[in-house]
C-alpha cells in the first residue's frame, strides 16, 4: 500500500469511527487529516484534500477548536489561517476525555441526581426507581471522578498506563 492510499484509508476510517462516537464524519476526517499532516494546513488545503465546502470546513474546524484538539497557527509570510492538531496521543486522549466529561457525563450526573431525589411515596415502583437511578448516579459520578483524576494528573508512567488501559 502506498502512502496516499494509506492516508485516505486512515482518514476514511477515522471519519467512520467518529460518526460511531457521535462526532460528525467530516469533523473526524478533518481531525484525521490534520493529525497525520507534518505541517499545518490552510482551510483551502483541507477543503481540497477532503473535497468539502468552505462552510463545512469552517464549521467543523471551529468545533475541533472548541474541543481543544485543533489550533490555529501562524505561518510566517502567509496571510491565510493555518491549522494543526494535537500530535501527542496521550494529551489528545486526555483532552477528549475532559471534554466528554464536561459535555456528556456531568449533565447526565446532574439529571440522575435530580430524578433519584424524587419523594418516596412508599410504592414498590417508586422505591425501585429511586434505588436504580441512585445506583446509576453513583456509577456515573465514580466514572467521572476517576476520569477527572486521570486527565488532571501530570504525565507520568501511571497516567500513561491508565490512559492506554482506558483507550
Amino acid at each position: 500500500m502506498e502512502l496516499q492510499e494509506a492516508k485516505e484509508k486512515f482518514i476514511s476510517t477515522w471519519g467512520t469511527l467518529g460518526s460511531l462516537w457521535g462526532i460528525n464524519k467530516a469533523m473526524a476526517q478533518i481531525h484525521a487529516l490534520l493529525f497525520i499532516s507534518p505541517n499545518p494546513l490552510s482551510m483551502e488545503d483541507i477543503m481540497e484534500a477532503l473535497e468539502i465546502s468552505r462552510g463545512n470546513a469552517s464549521m467543523n474546524l471551529r468545533g475541533l477548536m472548541d474541543w481543544g484538539i485543533v489550533y490555529k497557527v501562524n505561518v510566517p509570510g502567509e496571510r491565510k489561517e493555518f491549522f494543526t492538531s494535537e500530535k501527542d496521543v496521550t494529551e489528545l486522549s486526555r483532552q477528549i476525555a475532559k471534554e466528554r466529561s464536561r459535555r456528556e457525563l456531568q449533565p447526565t450526573i446532574k439529571i440522575l441526581k435530580e430524578v433519584s431525589s424524587i419523594e418516596d411515596d412508599g410504592t414498590a415502583a417508586t422505591k425501585e426507581f429511586i434505588k436504580q437511578t441512585k445506583a446509576m448516579h453513583d456509577l456515573a459520578d465514580t466514572a467521572d471522578t476517576m476520569m477527572n483524576r486521570i486527565v488532571s494528573q501530570e504525565q507520568n508512567w501511571i497516567t500513561k498506563t491508565l490512559v492506554k488501559f482506558l483507550k
